[in-house]
């Protein structure tokens, strides 16, 4: 597909849908998270190919949000392989993937190039937190989603 941007998503399985916010990089090189506010929408990587094109379409969203309540990830471990995720562009087209697995890795040992690194097909990642430690209040893994295109 040519690139359009992606302007919202929809995984069934799971009854999550999102608007799309377009995310950079911070000051010190780590990806931008979207707001933590309820409610918060899910974000495209500007850097990552648009959902479609040639390569890992990076989007990411979040597991709660401030105050404890569900983000729009929450249920990304309930995806199964086979499931679809509609990513609607800009264009008026719609890049469709299907997941292949699910990946939990430690922060401190985030495995980028598995990723962020070039793909011979289009490929969609979905990225939250998980992990989460009541000692520190924070998490301490991500989750990641890995999806092929369909149509």
């Amino acid at each position: 597909m040519a690139a359009s941007v992606p302007r919202s998503l929809s995984i069934p399985a799971i009854g999550a849908e999102s608007g799309l916010l377009k995310l950079g990089l911070q000051d010190d090189g780590s990806l931008e998270v979207p707001p933590g506010d309820p409610g918060s929408p899910a974000g495209w990587y500007i850097e990552s190919p648009t959902p479609g094109e040639r390569g890992p379409a990076v989007l990411l969203g979040h597991v709660n949000s401030y105050g404890g309540a569900p983000g729009v990830f929450a249920r990304l471990r309930d995806l199964r392989s086979g499931d679809l995720i509609e990513v609607a562009r800009e264009d008026g087209t719609a890049a469709v993937f299907a997941v292949r697995r699910g990946e939990q890795y430690p922060k401190n040992a985030f495995p980028a190039q598995a990723v962020y690194g070039n793909t011979e097909g289009s490929e969609l990642r979905l990225i939250t937190c998980d992990g989460y430690n009541p000692a520190t209040g924070q998490f301490d893994d991500n989750y990641v989603v890995y999806a092929e295109l369909v149509t």
